[in-house]
């Protein structure tokens, strides 16, 4: 490691995505790998590449179904992989997330409130954002 190289790094943005990463899981996760036990418990899955977004649903239908057979949506707000624009698309999710929170029924309001958070959106910044709803 040079004086170079850590330069090189912070000013590229890939030191600050590593320590953000860090600090909030201990190692890279595949979700793949997550246990059914474990995504079960999750209402809406938020993937920011649609490469993610299609492997996640690819993942949700090859699972063998639950007792439960719960709906899971999974929405993509796709972003491009640097510090400003992660900054920028985590305030557009948290704002998406405050208003699934604030449905009655998510099951029956999401695809409403996602299709208008979208065009909402686009007024002031260019997002792509689909939504599918899988069942486990």
């Amino acid at each position: 490691e040079t004086p170079e190289d850590v330069a090189f790094f912070m000013h590229n943005g890939v030191l600050q995505l590593c320590k953000r990463g860090a600090s909030v899981k201990v190692a890279p996760k595949r979700w793949q790998d997550t246990p059914t036990s474990e995504v079960q418990n999750h209402e809406v899955v938020i993937a920011f590449e649609e490469r993610i977004y299609d492997a996640v649903i690819e993942d949700l239908q090859c699972r063998e179904p639950t007792e439960e057979f719960k709906a899971i949506h999974v929405i993509c707000l796709d972003t491009k992989d640097n510090p400003h624009e992660a900054q920028l698309q985590g305030t557009v999710a948290l704002e998406l997330c405050w208003l699934l929170e604030q449905t009655e029924d998510l099951d029956l309001e999401a695809p409403e409130l996602v299709e208008q958070f979208q065009e909402q959106q686009m007024t002031h910044t260019q997002i792509k954002v689909l939504h599918q709803i899988c069942y486990l």
